[in-house]
């Protein structure tokens, strides 16, 4: 089953809209016949994702370090529970189960997530979609550093068109499905 790993925060955010978002995305994950995988928490964002998703018939997949296990962070009712020694270990679990990534909103580590699978798509060493569910333009200032990257010559235009960026979970999913690899990289030619 093609699985999607989301990144997302342990928070819940000010508001509902950012946990109606999750719950949506779920759903429509599910009614599509997509497995999740994401970070096992069962708090904030994070627990809405997986309860929701759960509840939708799909099948959840979490992966957590011991440390964050032993703060009784993990989620106890998941279809798979992975327990891990670092949090390298559980982006790289993650990462291999994935056929796709998408950032819901959220905090330092889903941008640490974030930016990383980004830079693994840049350089070509995963060939999988990545995608951000821009709920109530959440993401916009990030997407406008990306444009500034661009535009100030650090990021390639070929690359601009990562991520995939929709504020729905139906047209980020299409989005998500429809994606295509880009052809390989050239050589960059000011390596310095």
């Amino acid at each position: 089953m093609p699985t999607v790993c989301v990144f997302c925060g342990s928070g819940s955010g000010k508001g509902d809209a950012y946990r109606a978002a999750a719950r949506r995305f779920a759903v429509r994950l599910a009614a599509r016949g997509l497995g999740l995988v994401y970070g096992a928490g069962h708090v904030g964002l994070m627990g809405v994702l997986a309860d929701a998703a759960l509840a939708a018939g799909a099948p959840v997949a979490g992966v957590i370090p011991r440390f964050l296990v032993d703060r009784e962070l993990a989620h106890r009712g998941l279809t798979e529970l992975l327990v891990v020694d670092t949090m390298h270990q559980r982006k790289a679990l993650m990462a291999d189960r994935a056929d796709a990534f998408v950032a819901l909103p959220g905090g330092y580590g889903t941008a640490e997530e974030l930016l990383e699978v980004l830079t693994w798509s840049q350089l070509r060493l995963h060939a999988k979609p990545v995608g951000l569910l821009n709920v109530a333009g959440y993401f916009d200032p990030l997407l406008g550093w990306f444009r500034r990257m661009l535009g100030d010559g650090f990021l390639r235009p070929g690359d601009a068109g990562l991520p995939l960026v929709a504020d729905d979970a139906d047209t980020l999913l299409d989005l998500l499905a429809a994606w295509r690899p880009p052809p390989p990289a050239p050589p960059r030619g000011d390596v310095r």
